[in-house]
């Protein structure tokens, strides 16, 4: 059966079924809901050893998803060849088509054939051994980090980094991503160069916006008298060579396989800076946390695999509801950066129109990636959320224990806040006055985290990357490759070099603009 056909059939299937509203799908519960709760949720744990553990309670049971729904979905998997693409990504198979390559970035965590986690474990060895050196002074006194990528070569990293060092930094690391040159002139600002290291990461060594904003570091360090600039960056990058040439010293530049894309390479050596600010236990805990997703995900079957249910969610509200959006709300202040990594990830990973086989997709891929940090958010969108006339499904994340050290009462009030705001959106209220009308029926998702340290974060963003690849598999289209970010990038060559016509519009602007 083609994709195609396996969603005719999906929604000719749940056209017959009787459309209830969530408060519905409860009250026919014979237990009050504790049934559809108990059928809905799942906990994900892992005891680490020493490296800790990770507990997870995901709740889907505020969404419209029920047992005839998913009956559907796991029929979708199965025609779709799930089990087969889930083997292909951990066994070195072809699972980027348009380009021929495996996607190995499970292995950087443990996850993987032999050999690929031999090479991983050799390189993250290396890098291991490079972040105690500069620990302990080889290069001298390092106390800041400026990270220079872009895309997946900054957020993961800058993410990692907000959510990690809040208590505790070794090294103040700054991640710098936009080519606007106050972008860089801020972490300069914040850094003594006489201390600084630089860490330049690009998969090719050759990405525009972060080798121009390389070369200007390397002269902020040289007008600042620092001897001998280039002995201060490390370069991380699958083109070795490239760096080579660019002038960095072999035994500073930490490789990665050409089969991590960048937007999954937070667990190669992407993640150098990271290692630099919570040191290699964490940074190991944080790949084991991740490797327990994986196991859970190849060895979970149906709605019992968290990821692959998560997908069943996702592709129900953007394909059978017409959903367009969806939300992320991380109840968390060390998560604020999540929406925006959870974008890349997803957007760029899924926002296709054509399939693995380059005919046209047969309806909505990704949705719109969005979200915020609560409470912030609630003063913000979600009078949307609650009174517009939008459907959104929404994602809230937050950790049992408390990230900071003050009157338990704050805590207690950000989880009240977090855990009402699901059953408002369900239950709204009725009012004669339209105003004060929520005509709820809106659903939630929960991801309630007993901890948010370093193994239970790589889990977490371990979870989001394999629910990506799930539901790319159900919509038969590629997540590894991204040739929609290139044409706007040859268009600015173009200006660049003046070659090329462009619109009246476009025309003017570049005059208007001096360019």
């Amino acid at each position: 059966m083609t994709v195609s056909a396996a969603w005719d059939r999906l929604q000719s299937r749940l056209a017959e079924l009787p459309e209830r509203t969530l408060s519905e799908l409860f009250s026919h519960d014979a237990q009050g809901g504790a049934a559809r709760v108990a059928a809905m949720s799942q906990r994900i744990e892992a005891d680490l050893g020493e490296l800790g553990e990770i507990g997870m309670l995901l709740d889907w049971s505020k969404t419209h998803l029920d047992g005839a729904i998913l009956d559907g979905f796991e029929e979708l998997a199965q025609a779709t060849g799930f089990d087969a693409a889930r083997d292909a990504l951990f066994s070195g198979g072809v699972v980027n088509p348009t380009e021929g390559r495996a996607a190995t970035h499970g292995a950087m965590r443990g996850s993987g054939t032999d050999t690929d986690v031999e090479e991983a474990e050799a390189l993250l060895a290396r890098m291991g051994m490079l972040v105690g050196a500069i620990h302990d002074g080889a290069l001298g006194p390092i106390k800041h980090v400026i990270h220079i990528g872009i895309g997946g070569s900054a957020l993961g990293p800058a993410l990692a980094i907000d959510a990690l060092t809040r208590d505790l930094a070794l090294v103040d690391v700054h991640v710098v991503s936009n080519i606007d040159g106050l972008a860089l002139e801020q972490a300069f600002a914040a850094c003594d160069p006489a201390t600084t290291l630089i860490a330049v990461a690009s998969k090719t060594f050759t990405t525009t916006e972060t080798m121009t904003n390389a070369a200007s570091a390397l002269q902020w360090l040289a007008k600042n008298d620092v001897a001998d600039p280039g002995g201060r960056v490390v370069a991380l990058t699958a083109n070795p060579e490239a760096a080579v040439e660019w002038g960095v010293d072999e035994t500073r530049i930490l490789p990665f396989p050409e089969s991590v894309g960048g937007r999954y390479s937070l667990w190669s050596s992407i993640g150098f800076p990271v290692a630099m600010a919570v040191g290699m236990d964490d940074y190991s805990a944080m790949l084991a946390g991740a490797q327990a997703i994986d196991t859970h995900f190849r060895e979970a079957q149906g709605r019992a695999n968290g990821p692959l249910l998560a997908a069943f969610g996702d592709l129900y509200y953007s394909r059978i509801r017409g959903c367009q959006t969806r939300a992320v709300f991380a109840y968390d202040e060390r998560l604020a950066m999540l929406p925006d990594y959870l974008q890349q990830l997803e957007m760029e990973s899924n926002g296709k129109s054509a399939d693995a086989d380059g005919a046209p997709v047969a309806g909505p891929t990704a949705p719109v990636t969005w979200g915020g940090v609560g409470t912030d958010a609630q003063h913000a969108v979600f009078q949307l959320l609650h009174q517009g006339t939008h459907l959104i499904p929404v994602d809230f994340i937050a950790a049992i224990a408390p990230g900071d050290d003050l009157d338990p009462a704050h805590h207690r009030s950000l989880l009240m806040n977090c855990l009402a705001q699901g059953a408002a959106l369900m239950a709204g209220k009725a009012s004669g006055d339209l105003a004060r009308h929520y005509p709820g029926d809106r659903p939630s998702a929960m991801f309630l985290l007993d901890d948010l340290d370093a193994a239970s974060f790589g889990a977490l963003i371990a979870f989001h990357e394999h629910r990506t690849f799930a539901s790319a598999v159900l919509m038969g289209i590629n997540p590894f490759d991204q040739f929609g970010v290139e044409l706007g990038k040859a268009m600015a060559k173009s200006i660049e070099s003046g070659e090329g016509e462009f619109d009246a519009s476009t025309a003017a602007l570049m005059a208007a603009a001096g360019l």
